[in-house]
């Protein structure tokens, strides 16, 4: 499996019961790692915004406009 987000593409976490027009700044964070692939196959990245880093996997993100 390819990775779908490139380095430095803003995107959000996803979150149940949130919608894209409550997206805001502090939601945001960019793609800085493209890490290796999980046990189950699914890309993984670092991700981070202005409070902090975090890893994620490729079905907790989507991409912001």
């Amino acid at each position: 499996m390819s990775h779908k987000f490139k380095l430095n593409q803003r995107v959000r976490m996803l979150r149940s019961g949130s919608s894209d027009s409550h997206a805001s700044d502090m939601d945001a964070f960019e793609v800085v790692r493209l890490m290796p692939e999980d046990r189950s196959g699914e890309a993984a990245y670092r991700i981070r915004s202005r409070m902090g880093e975090r890893a994620v996997r490729e079905s907790e993100i989507v991409a912001l406009p």
